[in-house]
């Protein structure tokens, strides 16, 4: 039987995947752990855990690292929020195009006026919150994962023209690209000829300030911005700069911070929004689930999917038995883990191997169950993380 420990109330449909396989709720020693924007601590990685589910797409509040270290594998779940996030870009575009927002303000205004009057201001004034329409624009997508290729292909349908740049583009998001979508080899020409660029790409190293005075300059004068992805993705002080001098005209993210918060109580070219990229129903419900399938799929066959930190791995089960072995991948390894198993004279009628940079997970059927012997031999080879029968 297995535990888990969520730091995050996740949906119900997702608790009720592990309850109908029998897991239970541990708090102090759970073979699991499913959160979503906890910031989780190293110390909370205890001695017993084999696995961290992140309900959503970003992991930057999981200590990956060292839970590489320790042998715990780490998901996340790409695309199933994706649906709710490229919606709220939709939105995003809208808001910054059409005075919704404006107009909205100034229809409250007029409070206690009569029809006749209502009528009067109403034409009078339209006028101020006039936009323009999506149709025929250019939308440059930077990062065409998940979100970015739906966003494509909504976009699309709607009659904008698409760029795309991702130099780290998957097989599979390139299949759900509309053929119709220009890829841009150089970021500068999407910058140079979008009038929206929104951004998909996760907050690394190397991404943080992605976009600051270094391509700012390089935009279509007028364009607008959307950072749904991660605040850090923007320089902050140099969009407000950049706004200021009128080189982008808006700029909306889901990441306000004091001195966004500051230039939009007195600009219109800032719309803020907290953090509501994936909050829908439907966006809870499915990463929720999706979270606790890999949990399970991992805790009771070591199959993953969707790993931050391990690769990807998937073995039908041939017996009754599986060791799953987690190790350093070095040479050697799978001639001793084999040499065990061999040394008490059992079969192995299948067995994978997968490794991702310095880590490595060996899934091994036997035809009957292994000793405890072979189990402390294994655990005492020096590049073994750890060993479980499931």
């Amino acid at each position: 039987m297995y535990s888990y420990k969520l730091f995050n109330n996740i949906a119900q449909e997702g608790q009720d995947v592990l309850a109908n396989s029998n897991y239970i709720a541990d708090d102090l020693n759970p073979d699991a752990i499913i959160l979503r924007s906890f910031q989780l601590n190293k110390k909370e990685l205890n001695e017993n855990l084999k696995c961290i589910a992140r309900a959503g797409a970003g992991t930057n509040n999981i200590p990956v690292e060292k839970a590489t270290e320790k042998g715990i594998v780490v998901f996340n779940t790409p695309g199933a929020n994706s649906n709710a996030v490229k919606e709220l870009v939709l939105c995003g575009m809208l808001l910054a195009s059409r005075g919704i927002i404006q107009g909205n303000a100034f229809a409250k205004s007029l409070k206690g006026k009569d029809s006749q009057d209502l009528n009067a201001l109403m034409e009078k004034h339209k006028k101020e919150f006039k936009g323009n329409e999506l149709r025929g624009k250019v939308l440059g997508i930077i990062g065409l994962g998940s979100v970015g290729s739906l966003l494509a292909q909504t976009a699309s349908v709607l009659g904008m023209k698409i760029i795309g740049y991702d130099p780290y583009i998957s097989v599979d998001a390139a299949w759900m690209l509309p053929k119709e979508v220009e890829k841009a080899e150089e970021l500068n020409h999407l910058l140079s000829n979008s009038d929206y660029i929104s951004l998909h790409i996760p907050l690394t190293d190397k991404t943080k300030n992605f976009i600051s005075k270094k391509n700012l300059n390089a935009f279509k004068p007028g364009s607008k911005l959307i950072n749904l992805s991660r605040g850090g993705i923007v320089n902050n002080e140099d969009i407000l700069e950049a706004l200021q001098q009128r080189k982008v005209s808006n700029f909306v993210t889901d990441f306000p911070t004091k001195e966004l918060i500051e230039r939009s109580v007195t600009e219109k070219d800032v719309i803020l929004l907290p953090h509501l990229g994936a909050s829908t129903k439907e966006a809870e419900i499915n990463c929720a689930v999706m979270a606790s399938e890999q949990v399970k799929k991992f805790l009771s066959d070591g199959v993953i999917i969707n790993s931050i930190n391990f690769p990807k791995v998937s073995l039908g089960r041939t017996t009754k038995y599986r060791m799953v072995i987690i190790h350093k991948d070095e040479p050697g390894v799978i001639g001793m883990l084999a040499g065990e198993v061999a040394a008490e004279g059992i079969n192995i009628p299948d067995m994978i191997n997968k490794s991702r940079n310095e880590i490595a997970i060996t899934l091994i059927d036997l035809e009957k169950e292994p000793s405890k012997n072979i189990i402390s031999n294994i655990k005492n080879i020096e590049t073994v993380l750890s060993i479980r029968v499931c």
